[in-house]
């Protein structure tokens, strides 16, 4: 599990996240909110050691960051950031590129790797994409592979940041139906996004950062009910009781 002690962070020597405490659970979803600017990136590669912190620390299964190697890291932790370069390979060695942290040098894939890539393409709904050059692809599409290299990986924690970018209504929900299996699994899921009702219905617990700062952190009826959401985003967000739960909307 990663734990967030009064972490600060930034750029340039300027914090943008300020003094956050924040644990990320197995077996759960959480979802990172808020307004544009408020430190979510920086936050979820802060936790991961890809952006240096200013302040607090970071636990890995109880073990301070800097205490552990790179390999160990990718071990514990994947990331899918929210855009990268698009590379000029097929996008199942793309996802093999996810079996990185368990291959010793030289990287030499092995059976097990070529079975962990062709269930985690099944898994992102990608395996009909798998030959494919990755520039010839869709923007979703795309993003499914990202997210089958990640799963790849096998590690028990899964950072996204915005995993649903690109993707239409129909596949943000099922980007929300694969975190919540993989929560069921027993990792640990964290989606920084923008869809505050598609993570109100989807996530178990909501961490809302406004200016940098956890401005709260709960379930997903906690948050709602405090008002903070409609504070932070200055919109009224609203929901109506339905026969599958909760709907929410901006009113």
């Amino acid at each position: 599990m990663i734990q967030l002690r009064d972490l600060s962070a930034g750029y340039g020597g300027r914090d943008v996240v300020h003094g956050v405490t924040l644990d990320f659970p197995p077996g759960r979803v959480l979802a990172l909110l808020g307004p544009n600017g408020c430190g979510k990136s920086t936050l979820l590669r802060a936790a991961l050691g890809l952006l240096p912190r200013s302040g607090g620390q970071v636990l890995l299964d109880g073990a301070p960051l800097e205490s552990l190697s790179p390999r160990r890291r990718a071990l514990m932790a994947a990331y899918l950031p929210q855009s990268r370069p698009t590379p000029n390979i097929t996008a199942y060695k793309m996802v093999l590129h996810g079996r990185f942290p368990h291959l010793s040098y030289p990287r030499r894939c092995r059976r097990e790797d070529y079975e962990a890539a062709d269930r985690a393409l099944r898994w992102a709904d990608a395996a009909d994409v798998a030959p494919r050059p990755m520039g010839e692809l869709s923007g979703g599409q795309r993003q499914k592979v990202y997210l089958a290299m990640a799963l790849a990986q096998q590690a028990p924690t899964l950072l996204m940041d915005e995993p649903t970018t690109f993707l239409d209504v129909g596949h943000q929900l099922e980007v929300m139906a694969a975190a919540r299996r993989l929560a069921q699994e027993g990792r640990a899921v964290v989606m920084a996004v923008h869809d505050l009702p598609l993570a109100m219905r989807g996530a178990d617990d909501i961490a809302l950062l406004d200016g940098g700062r956890l401005a709260a952190w709960g379930t997903a009826e906690e948050v709602y009910a405090s008002g903070a959401l409609d504070r932070a985003f200055g919109v009224a967000l609203r929901r109506v009781a339905t026969q599958s739960g909760w709907q929410y909307y901006y009113g």
